[in-house]
């Protein structure tokens, strides 16, 4: 097989290198070893997912508590691992890691951000904070608390069965109004321009691809000309993404506000129009 061959695979959703990779790929990719995934999950309230095994290696992605892993591999305090969310794959602490569940996640989290505690008493001191869109899996009900794996405790009204959901996604994005930018987040207190639309969605119950351009190339249905665009759509640049809101205004995480904000897209257009060019692809949810 070429190297050609293997880098049609793209390796932020694919989990290869020359020495090791996903026992899935074997026979698609060139690597001395191939393994399968060892089951986890993320066990703190968000973990960093980094390019590189090291502290000032750059941020891919962030990974949430609950969210289900597969492990490649663990060297030095680092886990080379898979996000069964949206199949990004890079390093975190191995620290951040707990042994995965039997039963499947049964809730999600609804509020803005909620504390985890270790016994059901709003007294004792959090855990961790955990966020919009987690997935958990309440084992039993103490009153208003609900304990989540063999974790701890959330209060049971930041929760709702994974069956019910949200029915508007710019509702949902508008919560995080304020929220710094941060390349790679993917939590309330810190995110970028494509976890905005992904966990926008995932709260309506719609799975999304982690990058604006994966998301691009294949979410929802595409909507001919910005000229059709309506209220709700996302508008795609090389590199980017907002959702269009009424009187032609965008909601967006950006590096110009460093935050989540609204603005005209008359005045987003004017300030980017000479470095990434005007609306490249609207695309349709629902």
């Amino acid at each position: 097989m070429s190297m050609a061959e293997t880098e049609r695979l793209d390796p932020r959703v694919n989990a290869y290198r020359t020495d090791l990779a996903d026992a899935r790929l074997e026979g698609r990719v060139n690597a001395a070893r191939f393994v399968a995934g060892e089951p986890a999950r993320i066990a703190t309230g968000t973990a960093s997912l980094r390019e590189a095994p090291f502290e000032e290696a750059r941020q891919g992605s962030e990974l949430l508590y609950g969210e289900r892993v597969a492990v490649f591999e663990r060297k030095r305090g680092w886990a080379w691992v898979r996000n069964e969310t949206d199949g990004y794959v890079g390093y975190v602490r191995e620290e951040s890691l707990g042994a995965a569940e039997s039963a499947a996640p049964s809730h999600r989290v609804v509020a803005l951000r909620s504390y985890l505690f270790d016994a059901p008493d709003l007294k004792t001191i959090p855990r961790a904070v955990v966020h919009l869109t987690c997935r958990v899996t309440v084992t039993d009900r103490h009153g208003d608390w609900a304990r989540v794996a063999d974790d701890g405790w959330l209060w049971a009204m930041h929760l709702a069965p994974l069956g019910e959901v949200e029915r508007d996604p710019v509702a949902v994005a508008r919560r995080f109004m304020g929220a710094p930018y941060a390349w790679g987040g993917r939590s309330t207190t810190g995110l970028d321009c494509s976890a905005l639309v992904q966990l926008a969605l995932a709260a309506c119950g719609v799975a999304c691809p982690r990058d604006s351009d994966m998301q691009e190339a294949g979410l929802g249905t595409v909507v001919p000309s910005l000229d059709e665009a309506r209220p709700g759509d996302l508008l795609y640049w090389p590199g980017h993404v907002a959702f269009l809101l009424e009187g032609d205004r965008i909601l967006h995480a950006n590096g110009h506000h460093m935050a989540v904000a609204e603005e005209p897209h008359a005045d987003f257009r004017a300030r980017n129009m000479a470095k990434i060019g005007d609306v490249r692809t609207v695309r349709r949810i629902g």
